[in-house]
């Protein structure tokens, strides 16, 4: 069984994401309450959907993801959404302001503020998986927090 862990990062990241979970829902008959209307006959036992989504021993479907920007209005769509339950609050991470599209202030701020909760959060995603692939990433590029994010991330 593969399975990925997505990271959403700065306001780009974080509706690519957004839109990505609607889709994946969508394919997979998900609803935005987390359920499937019958795991037992849809796709006749198929558990294609366990690539991105974990199930529960309560039977919830849930996205294995990070949200992550430092200025939380499009963390707050998210939050207020159509989705919003398949989301744990836990992992839309949100600051109190913005990088302003620089990279500097960007990497500062990040590597003080948020770094070390998004490595445990995807300790915590990386110790819940069977069989982990690899990392989706969507952020933006050319300064701000999308891009240094990701580099110090990478590091």
């Amino acid at each position: 069984m593969s399975q990925c862990i997505s990271i959403h990062v700065d306001q780009v990241g974080v509706q690519i994401g957004n839109a990505c979970w609607e889709f994946h829902c969508l394919e997979h008959d998900i609803q935005p309450d987390d359920q499937m209307p019958s795991d037992e006959t849809i796709g006749g036992g198929d558990d294609s959907f366990s690539t991105f989504f974990r199930k529960t021993g309560t039977g919830k479907h849930v996205p294995q993801e990070v949200f992550v920007d430092l200025e939380p209005t499009v963390i707050d769509e998210v939050h207020t959404g159509t989705y919003r339950q398949l989301f744990h609050p836990e992992l839309l991470l949100t600051g109190k302001e913005d990088a302003a599209s620089n990279f500097v202030c960007g990497y500062y701020t990040i590597r003080k503020k948020i770094i070390d909760l998004v490595l445990d959060l995807n300790h915590k995603l990386i110790s819940e998986c069977i069989g982990l692939e690899g990392f989706l990433v969507s952020h933006s590029f050319g300064g701000g927090i999308g891009s240094r994010f990701t580099s110090l991330l990478r590091e």
